[in-house]
């Protein structure tokens, strides 16, 4: 029996199927505001069948964007536009969620068909970066972001409380911190960003302490009864990866203990010096020792979108429910795409009327 097309429930939110849409950034906002853009293709999205849609990383102020293309959650009007969103993937079936953070010293870059480098010194279209320690990044993304000072830190921790308490206002039910890919979150805890001599450095409980410290505050605004989970990248795969991997560990547990509902596990990409094993479901066994170990609810991305392998992480309890991404860009119905291919004759949604005619009807012509 398919494991991908049960529903799957979390806090007071159900999931229709197991097949979620991992936040991709768009890329495609100015000032941090949703446009038409996000308008059409969130609802079309959730639309396509997945039970849970995820808006893609949305900057807890301006200077945390990635790009001057990034959205943002940082202020009223904003918000309104978000609550547009939420309804309307809703509407179309799926849970509404959204990852909120911060890029840190990848802030201020170029859009990614742009170059998708440091946007120049002397362009008024970018900003200052901050950072744990002002080390660059490097190879495309060189600017020395400014070593963040305690007061800094308490703004970030507040700005994230901010964006939380937006987030619930325009109506998403389920909130990820982003805590991976070499952005803020990942960079305090990183042993290549982070080389700082106070709390917030040095040994792993110091340098899990901004995550520890702003996930508690946003705790305390975000509704008991909704999700409030993270995405951790628990592994470089620079040379220390057992290290790395039991210090992600180790702070899941603990943040699972003050009420962390899940873990999306990826990957840290806090330094260019390093040679992913690129694969399909690259992160499936090591999402398995998370959900093990930690004892929490996980899910993971990068490769799933051949139906047989997202069935397979499910059945061997790998992950709890899957994130398809790229796939989904490709075809946004793969949900029909993969219970057609899993045999599944009636999956647990049903196509929109003027889709299932022409699917349903003429299927085999």
């Amino acid at each position: 029996m398919s494991q991908l097309f049960t529903s799957y429930k979390i806090k007071d939110v159900t999931l229709r199927n197991r097949i979620a849409i991992p936040p991709m950034c768009q890329y495609s906002a100015i000032d941090g505001m949703p446009n038409d853009w996000h308008q059409v293709h969130y609802p079309a999205m959730a639309r396509g069948g997945a039970g849970l849609v995820i808006v893609e990383a949305t900057a807890v102020s301006k200077e945390g964007r990635i790009t001057p293309g990034c959205l943002g959650i940082w202020n009223d009007e904003q918000t309104t536009e978000h609550a547009k969103i939420a309804a309307s993937i809703k509407k179309a079936g799926a849970v509404a969620g959204i990852q909120i953070g911060h890029a840190g010293r990848k802030a201020s870059a170029n859009l990614p068909w742009q170059g998708d480098d440091h946007i120049a010194a002397n362009d008024p279209r970018g900003w200052e970066t901050i950072s744990p320690s002002a080390i660059a990044f490097g190879a495309h993304l060189p600017k020395t972001p400014r070593e963040m000072t305690i007061s800094d830190i308490e703004r970030v921790k507040s700005d994230f409380v901010s964006a939380a308490k937006r987030a619930l206002e325009a109506g998403y039910e389920y909130l990820e911190l982003h805590f991976a890919h070499g952005y803020l979150g990942q960079s305090f805890f990183s042993v290549h960003a982070n080389k700082r001599q106070d709390q917030y450095g040095g040994n792993a409980e110091n340098r899990s302490r901004f995550l520890s410290e702003t996930f508690d505050a946003v705790k305390k605004v975000w509704p008991e009864n909704l999700p409030l989970t993270m995405r951790f990248g628990v592994i470089e795969f620079d040379g220390r990866d057992e290290e790395t991997l039991q210090e992600a560990i180790d702070l899941t547990k603990n943040l699972r203990s003050k009420g962390l509902d899940a873990i999306s596990v990826s990957m840290g990409f806090s330094t260019p010096d390093v040679q992913i094993p690129w694969a399909p479901a690259l992160l499936g066994s090591i999402a398995k020792r998370v959900r093990d170990e930690a004892k929490i609810p996980t899910t993971t991305a990068w490769g799933f979108g051949v139906p047989q392998l997202a069935e397979q992480a499910l059945q061997q309890e790998q992950v709890d429910f899957i994130m398809i991404g790229r796939s989904h860009l490709t075809n946004p119905h793969w949900p029909y795409f993969a219970a057609q291919e899993l045999g599944i004759e009636k999956p647990s949604w049903t196509l929109p009327a003027p889709y299932a005619h022409w699917l349903e009807r003429y299927k085999t012509k």
